[in-house]
């Protein structure tokens, strides 16, 4: 066989991309790849043989050795092979599949079934398993590995940030169990629609008319044969299943890779020079530019972002491919196949933020630099809730006022509240009310957290419990 190099491929995905995380491409290859789709196809087509022999009666020990075995001895390259003569991939399949079988047996290959009914069931099938076997664990180990840093760091002081500018203070914990809970209600969703793929045994419009002709209750027929596979079928079917069930997996994966791109992008803004609050790994050996020496980029953050915006689009074709003209026209034929590619990306994607995540080095100094660097004016928020509560109608703009001023003059803003003396009285009784030292409560931002550390480690938690129990499916 020809040696080709992977160089010579167009997309990045099969020479950039494959190139940086093989063994990861490799597995996703076991269900994604062509060998896999016609794998897949054969054993489906095995299946549906199987049944039809075992109903007749002629499914000797060793013939049903001989169909079990089928996916081992149909190879791509001779399906190919054969469908440069066919034209037609399925047909091509059901050829090369004859050849392996015994005349009386050999008849019965694809009996009662369209090309639709294997290659959507075959898709059901590889679907499932590329997310359940590739993605989700890879999904898990990241979501345990964010889990720990919101643990690690439920106390860690942080300023919150809305619109780029300080906000109130925070724990770099809390913020990081926003994609606790965030991924891990995707995690939970996609765990339970990879479940809910559906296959077919229906015929050419779905209304068995084949199978009607063969057996007594072909319905009974369909779902015997495919939950021999690990499936039901299709509640209604034209030539094709249901596209829906696909199209809310499919969603769903990029409701994560969208999560995911959102990490990515904080974890990435969180490394500028200014702010310098947490650092992916860059090696010893790394460049981070071809002529600034010093720059020590997050290239890995970015290439999730990049990623995503390259691959989240792609769902628009998705939705694209729910629509087929009656029961069934071949303008999904091309754009489906291009799913496989998205799968592609987000494997990437989750390779690359998994290493961030893993090797993150967090400055809990500069965190709380951060912190100190607007002083006191980050509990402006606090003063107003409590001069609310004293009954002081304008207290929001008192406050507004003040922090101008404060800004202005350089001051601190509990000087200025302190010189509006009427203000401050008020102000100190209801910290006084909520058991905070009013002469020292200006001095430390960090103690106006709220509940953010407890949240953390509430979320942390919880969403390992809920976690093992995805796991524990996986294992089923």
């Amino acid at each position: 066989m020809e040696t080709r190099s992977v160089f010579r491929n167009l997309s990045p995905i099969d020479h950039r991309y494959y190139d940086a995380n093989p063994s990861a491409f490799s597995e996703l290859a076991d269900y994604l790849s062509e060998d896999a789709a016609v794998r897949y196809g054969t054993r489906v087509e095995a299946a549906l043989l199987r049944r039809h022999l075992d109903q007749r009666g002629l499914l000797t020990d060793a013939l049903a050795a001989t169909v079990d075995g089928l996916e081992s001895v149909v190879s791509s390259d001779d399906v190919y092979e054969e469908e440069r003569i066919t034209r037609h991939n399925v047909r091509a399949l059901v050829r090369v599949i004859k050849r392996q079988l015994p005349p009386q047996a050999a008849s019965l290959v694809h009996v009662g079934a369209t090309s639709v009914d294997v290659l959507d069931t075959a898709n059901a099938l590889r679907y499932r398993d590329a997310v359940r076997r590739v993605i989700l664990p890879r999904l898990l180990r990241l979501e345990r590995l964010l889990i720990g840093l919101a643990a690690d760091h439920a106390a860690t002081l942080q300023v919150g940030r809305t619109h780029g500018q300080h906000g109130v203070p925070i724990t770099f914990g809390f913020a990081i169990a926003e994609y606790v809970s965030r991924l891990g209600k995707s995690i939970e969703e996609i765990a339970r629609r990879s479940l809910e793929t559906r296959g077919k045994l229906a015929g050419a419009v779905g209304a068995y008319n084949s199978l009607s002709l063969l057996v007594r209750d072909p319905l009974a027929f369909e779902a015997s044969t495919l939950e021999t596979l690990g499936l039901v079928p299709s509640d209604h079917s034209t030539q094709m299943v249901e596209p829906e069930y696909l199209l809310r997996l499919l969603l769903e994966l990029n409701v994560a890779f969208g999560i995911i791109a959102n990490l990515a992008d904080d974890l990435r803004n969180l490394q500028r020079t200014e702010i310098d609050e947490v650092r992916e790994l860059f090696t010893s050996d790394q460049v981070g530019s071809s002529t600034m020496p010093q720059k020590r980029n997050p290239w890995n953050s970015e290439h999730v972002k990049s990623l995503w915006k390259a691959f989240a689009p792609r769902v628009t074709t998705f939705f694209m491919d729910q629509i087929s003209e009656h029961q069934r026209d071949l303008t999904n034929s091309a754009s489906g196949r291009f799913v496989v590619d998205y799968f592609a990306g987000l494997l990437a994607a989750l390779e690359r933020m998994n290493t961030v995540v893993e090797t993150l080095h967090v400055d809990e100094a500069r965190m709380r630099d951060n912190l100190r660097m607007t002083g006191d004016l980050v509990l402006a928020e606090a003063a107003y809730t409590l001069l609310a509560t004293t009954g002081r109608a304008d207290a929001h703009e008192e406050l507004r006022t003040a922090t101008i001023e404060a800004q202005e003059s350089g001051s601190a803003l509990a000087t200025v509240l302190r010189a509006r003396a009427e203000l401050w009285s008020d102000l100190a009784a209801a910290l006084s009310r909520v058991g905070a030292d009013p002469d020292r409560f200006f001095e430390d931002p960090g103690s106006y957290t709220g509940r953010a550390a407890e949240r953390a480690r509430a979320l942390a938690d919880e969403y390992a419990d809920r976690m093992n129990q995805v796991e524990e499916g996986l294992k089923r």
